[in-house]
Protein backbone atom coordinates (compact mmCIF):
# COMPACT_ATOMS: atom_id res chain seq x y z
CA UNK A 1 0.00 0.00 0.00
CA UNK A 2 1.43 3.59 -1.26
CA UNK A 3 1.73 6.04 1.46
CA UNK A 4 0.95 9.78 0.92
CA UNK A 5 3.65 11.66 2.01
CA UNK A 6 2.35 15.06 1.39
CA UNK A 7 -0.26 16.74 3.52
CA UNK A 8 -1.42 19.31 1.19
CA UNK A 9 -2.38 16.39 -1.54
CA UNK A 10 -5.66 15.51 -2.10
CA UNK A 11 -6.89 12.25 -1.21
CA UNK A 12 -7.07 10.84 2.38
CA UNK A 13 -3.87 9.72 4.00
CA UNK A 14 -2.77 6.33 4.24
CA UNK A 15 -0.78 3.80 6.57
CA UNK A 16 1.83 5.10 9.24
CA UNK A 17 0.92 8.88 7.65
CA UNK A 18 -2.89 8.80 8.87
CA UNK A 19 -2.16 7.19 12.21
CA UNK A 20 0.49 9.88 13.41
CA UNK A 21 -2.02 13.15 11.79
CA UNK A 22 -4.40 11.18 14.02
CA UNK A 23 -2.44 10.88 16.82
CA UNK A 24 -1.26 14.78 16.59
CA UNK A 25 -5.14 15.77 16.52
CA UNK A 26 -5.84 13.26 19.69
CA UNK A 27 -2.44 15.15 21.19
CA UNK A 28 -4.54 18.31 20.86
CA UNK A 29 -7.66 17.38 22.21
CA UNK A 30 -6.38 14.91 25.01
CA UNK A 31 -4.26 18.83 25.91
CA UNK A 32 -7.31 20.97 25.69
CA UNK A 33 -9.14 18.28 28.32
CA UNK A 34 -6.91 18.26 30.45
CA UNK A 35 -6.41 21.85 30.40
CA UNK A 36 -10.13 22.01 31.38
CA UNK A 37 -10.43 19.71 34.33
CA UNK A 38 -6.98 21.80 35.82
CA UNK A 39 -9.37 24.87 35.93
CA UNK A 40 -12.41 22.83 36.82
CA UNK A 41 -9.98 21.19 39.79
CA UNK A 42 -8.31 24.79 40.75
CA UNK A 43 -11.71 25.96 41.68
CA UNK A 44 -12.84 22.96 43.65
CA UNK A 45 -9.27 22.89 44.98
CA UNK A 46 -9.71 26.29 46.23
CA UNK A 47 -13.27 25.79 47.76
CA UNK A 48 -11.36 23.18 50.06
CA UNK A 49 -8.52 25.27 51.00
CA UNK A 50 -11.44 28.01 52.01
CA UNK A 51 -13.31 25.36 54.13
CA UNK A 52 -10.78 23.83 55.66
CA UNK A 53 -9.24 27.21 57.28
CA UNK A 54 -12.85 28.49 57.73
CA UNK A 55 -13.63 25.49 59.49
CA UNK A 56 -9.86 25.76 61.57
CA UNK A 57 -10.76 28.98 62.60
CA UNK A 58 -14.12 28.44 63.74
CA UNK A 59 -13.42 25.28 66.02
CA UNK A 60 -10.61 27.66 67.65
CA UNK A 61 -12.92 30.29 68.42
CA UNK A 62 -15.58 27.83 69.67
CA UNK A 63 -12.98 26.72 72.08
CA UNK A 64 -12.15 30.49 73.39
CA UNK A 65 -15.72 30.25 73.89
CA UNK A 66 -16.42 26.88 75.46
CA UNK A 67 -19.07 27.77 78.33
CA UNK A 68 -19.90 30.92 76.81
CA UNK A 69 -22.98 31.62 74.71
CA UNK A 70 -22.61 29.03 72.02
CA UNK A 71 -24.76 25.85 72.62
CA UNK A 72 -22.85 22.95 72.56
CA UNK A 73 -25.43 21.04 69.81
CA UNK A 74 -25.07 24.22 67.47
CA UNK A 75 -21.29 23.63 67.81
CA UNK A 76 -22.27 19.96 66.59
CA UNK A 77 -24.19 20.73 64.23
CA UNK A 78 -22.28 23.33 62.31
CA UNK A 79 -18.90 21.04 62.70
CA UNK A 80 -21.10 18.63 61.13
CA UNK A 81 -22.23 20.33 57.97
CA UNK A 82 -18.76 21.44 57.67
CA UNK A 83 -17.39 18.23 57.34
CA UNK A 84 -19.93 16.93 54.73
CA UNK A 85 -19.03 20.06 52.64
CA UNK A 86 -15.81 19.23 53.10
CA UNK A 87 -16.12 15.87 52.06
CA UNK A 88 -18.12 16.26 49.01
CA UNK A 89 -15.61 18.97 47.47
CA UNK A 90 -13.02 16.71 48.38
CA UNK A 91 -15.05 13.65 46.22
CA UNK A 92 -15.15 16.22 43.31
CA UNK A 93 -11.60 16.50 43.39
CA UNK A 94 -10.80 12.81 43.51
CA UNK A 95 -13.04 12.76 40.10
CA UNK A 96 -11.10 15.28 38.15
CA UNK A 97 -7.96 13.22 39.06
CA UNK A 98 -9.35 9.95 37.86
CA UNK A 99 -10.43 11.96 34.48
CA UNK A 100 -6.73 13.07 34.56
CA UNK A 101 -5.51 9.73 35.16
CA UNK A 102 -7.97 8.45 31.87
CA UNK A 103 -6.37 11.19 29.72
CA UNK A 104 -2.86 9.68 30.70
CA UNK A 105 -3.75 6.15 29.69
CA UNK A 106 -5.05 7.44 26.65
CA UNK A 107 -1.50 9.56 26.07
CA UNK A 108 0.33 6.13 26.61
CA UNK A 109 -1.16 4.35 23.78
CA UNK A 110 -0.32 7.08 21.38
CA UNK A 111 3.60 6.58 22.78
CA UNK A 112 3.16 3.23 22.64
CA UNK A 113 1.39 2.95 19.30
CA UNK A 114 4.10 5.44 17.47
CA UNK A 115 6.79 2.97 18.95
CA UNK A 116 4.93 0.64 17.03
CA UNK A 117 5.04 2.48 13.80
CA UNK A 118 8.85 2.68 14.43
CA UNK A 119 9.38 -0.73 14.74
CA UNK A 120 7.49 -1.26 11.69
CA UNK A 121 9.85 0.89 9.66
CA UNK A 122 12.94 -0.21 10.95
CA UNK A 123 11.65 -3.55 9.60
CA UNK A 124 10.52 -2.23 6.25
CA UNK A 125 13.33 -0.18 5.65
CA UNK A 126 16.05 -0.89 8.11
CA UNK A 127 17.64 1.04 11.37
CA UNK A 128 17.55 4.17 9.60
CA UNK A 129 14.17 4.21 8.83
CA UNK A 130 12.81 5.18 5.45
CA UNK A 131 14.43 7.82 3.13
CA UNK A 132 11.63 9.93 2.76
CA UNK A 133 9.63 12.10 5.37
CA UNK A 134 6.15 11.27 6.19
CA UNK A 135 5.28 15.06 5.57
CA UNK A 136 7.91 17.84 5.84
CA UNK A 137 10.97 17.34 7.08
CA UNK A 138 10.65 14.95 10.45
CA UNK A 139 12.00 11.00 10.42
CA UNK A 140 9.32 9.23 11.74
CA UNK A 141 11.54 8.57 15.27
CA UNK A 142 10.99 11.88 16.01
CA UNK A 143 7.09 11.99 16.48
CA UNK A 144 7.85 8.76 19.09
CA UNK A 145 10.15 11.45 21.00
CA UNK A 146 8.05 14.36 21.27
CA UNK A 147 5.29 12.26 22.62
CA UNK A 148 7.24 10.55 24.92
CA UNK A 149 8.52 13.93 25.90
CA UNK A 150 4.50 14.90 26.62
CA UNK A 151 3.46 12.07 27.75
CA UNK A 152 6.43 11.73 30.75
CA UNK A 153 5.68 15.75 31.62
CA UNK A 154 2.04 14.77 31.91
CA UNK A 155 2.79 11.45 34.32
CA UNK A 156 4.98 13.81 36.61
CA UNK A 157 2.13 16.08 36.73
CA UNK A 158 -0.70 13.99 37.85
CA UNK A 159 1.76 12.38 40.83
CA UNK A 160 2.03 16.13 41.71
CA UNK A 161 -1.68 16.05 41.21
CA UNK A 162 -2.57 12.97 43.43
CA UNK A 163 -0.26 14.69 46.15
CA UNK A 164 -2.17 17.44 46.58
CA UNK A 165 -4.85 15.43 46.86
CA UNK A 166 -4.27 13.81 49.28
CA UNK A 167 -2.84 16.56 51.18
CA UNK A 168 -5.09 19.50 50.79
CA UNK A 169 -7.99 18.95 53.25
CA UNK A 170 -5.72 17.97 55.98
CA UNK A 171 -3.31 20.97 55.92
CA UNK A 172 -4.38 23.68 57.98
CA UNK A 173 -0.97 26.19 57.41
CA UNK A 174 -2.82 28.40 54.87
CA UNK A 175 0.71 29.03 53.23
CA UNK A 176 1.42 25.33 52.98
CA UNK A 177 -2.16 25.62 51.34
CA UNK A 178 -1.36 28.45 49.02
CA UNK A 179 1.44 26.43 47.88
CA UNK A 180 -0.89 23.59 46.18
CA UNK A 181 -3.13 25.59 44.94
CA UNK A 182 -0.68 27.31 43.20
CA UNK A 183 1.02 24.03 42.36
CA UNK A 184 -2.30 23.04 41.19
CA UNK A 185 -2.91 25.75 38.61
CA UNK A 186 0.30 26.75 37.38
CA UNK A 187 1.55 22.56 36.66
CA UNK A 188 5.23 23.25 37.55
CA UNK A 189 5.94 20.21 35.59
CA UNK A 190 4.09 20.97 32.00
CA UNK A 191 6.16 23.72 31.04
CA UNK A 192 6.23 25.92 27.84
CA UNK A 193 8.15 23.47 26.01
CA UNK A 194 5.10 21.25 26.03
CA UNK A 195 3.43 23.78 24.36
CA UNK A 196 6.17 24.18 21.77
CA UNK A 197 6.54 20.67 21.44
CA UNK A 198 3.00 20.13 20.36
CA UNK A 199 2.73 23.04 18.24
CA UNK A 200 5.52 21.86 16.60
CA UNK A 201 3.98 18.62 16.26
CA UNK A 202 0.68 20.30 14.49
CA UNK A 203 2.78 22.17 12.11
CA UNK A 204 4.56 18.94 10.70
CA UNK A 205 1.36 17.05 10.36
CA UNK A 206 -0.37 19.74 8.77
CA UNK A 207 -3.42 20.87 10.89
CA UNK A 208 -1.38 23.83 11.24
CA UNK A 209 -0.29 25.80 8.13
CA UNK A 210 3.40 26.39 7.66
Amino acid sequence: MSESTTPGKKGNLTGSARKIKDNAADWHNLIQKWERLNDEGSTIATKIVNLGLNKKSNTESDIVMEGGSLAAGEFSENLKQSNQELEEECVKLQDVVDKMANILSKMEKIVLAERGICELESFQYGEKGRTEPLFHTWPTQNFAEVSSKLYESYKQELALKKTILQELAHTSNADLSMVYLSSWLYQPYIEDSGKLLLKSLLLETGHIPL
